[in-house]
């Protein structure tokens, strides 16, 4: 539905008038990212995205919220894609909506009905007049312009790198390595080292810790559980999801133009730490577990015992190569931005995943203590090994400390960075 027919919807319902007017400014108004952002989810659940789709589809879409709201306020900090300054006096409100269904349409026109009908509801909380107008057109134009962007970023076409061959090898072909190639929101960052060699000793004892932690013929309902809790596959909301659900939970009480720019800072460095992540798997190419344990006369490691019947605890090898775990890499940068943004590690918060065993949620007293948790679920799980998983901690943490302290900050006066936000 045209954005224009449904502002006539709205003023056909009966939304005008001095009296409706006055109660319309006397309700909350709709709490945008928030909306948006769960339609965000559910469009990533519901097409089945990658990992590295999800983190560019949720940047997309905030990118598009931070720009709409920062244009109408000077701006008073720097743009993400698309400088202002928008309309005077437009309804910062009405440009969130508008900016987030001007994205979403594009990026999922299936459910364009969806969108449409929240966009109708939300412009229908506001107060009817030139302001919210106004406020529609700037942001529909905000989130054309951020789809038009990123539409030639490198994500597409799909590229595959083919099996290998061959000790420490990764052997299945697996897609997506176009994305070592696309083009950053914020933050451009190398491919990471590589991983021990086969022959040593740190790679005995994480290939020991693993052989051991992630076996499945090994009864352990504690660590199924948690790399159950964390593990979050296709189908989900990926690991990037998991991490805005968090945001949405801990941003709860900030005003609009904060709340925008924490989801923008976090999902442009998500999206920007899958290129590190994809790059490192590409070159390293390092094998699984499973492979690596079943095939341990192999690796000129005298130190290594091979189980030919060796199976992980996640019940599947797992779909790319093993060095950087990418779980690891999207929970390192999400727990450094909730802690750079809020100037503090020791914020407690509770959590369900998509894959919560049982719906259970869980409580962490920080956002690191989550990210830990989460990484180290991959080796509970026999995905990874532990030095890929603090490989991916610490490119995520790379990413999230450039893109904290150079990007949206404050034009004139104290930036967010540096002691703390002000």
């Amino acid at each position: 539905m045209d954005l224009v027919k449904l502002v006539v919807l709205a003023l056909v319902l009966g939304l005008t008038g001095a009296g409706l007017s006055t109660a319309a400014d006397a309700e909350p108004r709709p709490d945008g990212v928030r909306v948006w952002n769960e339609l965000a989810l559910a469009a990533v659940r519901a097409t089945r995205a990658s990992d590295a789709d999800a983190a560019r589809t949720y940047a997309i879409l905030n990118v598009a919220i931070y720009d709409a709201v920062n244009g109408l306020s000077g701006p008073a900090r720097t743009h993400a894609l698309i400088p202002g300054p928008g309309p005077r006096n437009a309804d910062p409100s009405a440009a969130t909506v508008a900016a987030a269904h001007a994205v979403l349409v594009r990026l999922d026109p299936d459910r364009t009905t969806t969108y449409d009908t929240q966009l109708g509801a939300d412009l229908a909380a506001l107060p009817p007049g030139r302001h919210r107008d106004a406020g529609v057109r700037w942001g529909r134009e905000v989130g054309q312009r951020v789809v038009a962007a990123r539409t030639d970023d490198g994500s597409t076409p799909v590229q595959t790198q083919p099996a290998g061959t061959g000790p420490g090898v990764f052997r299945a072909e697996w897609s997506g390595v176009q994305y070592r190639n696309v083009r950053p929101f914020a933050a451009a960052s190398p491919v990471a080292g590589p991983p021990p060699a086969l022959t040593g000793l740190d790679y005995a004892a994480a290939f020991a810790e693993v052989a051991l932690l992630g076996d499945a013929a090994i009864p352990a309902p504690d660590k199924l559980a948690t790399f159950q809790f964390w593990s979050v596959p296709t189908g989900t909301g990926q690991p990037a999801g998991e991490w805005v659900k968090i945001a949405l939970t801990v941003s709860r009480d900030l005003p609009l133009p904060a709340s925008a720019r924490l989801m923008a800072l976090l999902t442009m460095t998500l999206a920007d730490t899958t290129i590190p992540t994809v790059a490192t798997k590409f070159t390293h190419r390092h094998w699984r577990p499973a492979t690596a344990i079943r095939e341990a006369d192999a690796d000129g490691n005298p130190l290594t015992q091979p189980n030919p019947t060796w199976a992980p605890r996640a019940g599947s090898i797992g779909g790319t190569p093993e060095h950087p775990s990418g779980h690891s890499s999207y929970s390192g940068a999400a727990a450094a931005v909730l802690a750079g943004f809020f100037c503090a590690d020791n914020t407690s918060f509770t959590h369900t995943t998509d894959t919560a065993p049982n719906g259970q949620a869980r409580t962490y007293p920080s956002f690191s203590a989550a990210a830990a948790e989460a990484g180290r679920s991959r080796v509970f799980g026999g995905q990874h090994f532990e030095f890929s998983n603090q490989a991916g901690l610490a490119i995520g943490r790379d990413v999230a400390t450039e893109v904290l302290a150079t990007r949206l900050l404050k034009r004139t006066g104290p930036t967010h960075h540096g002691d703390c936000p002000l």
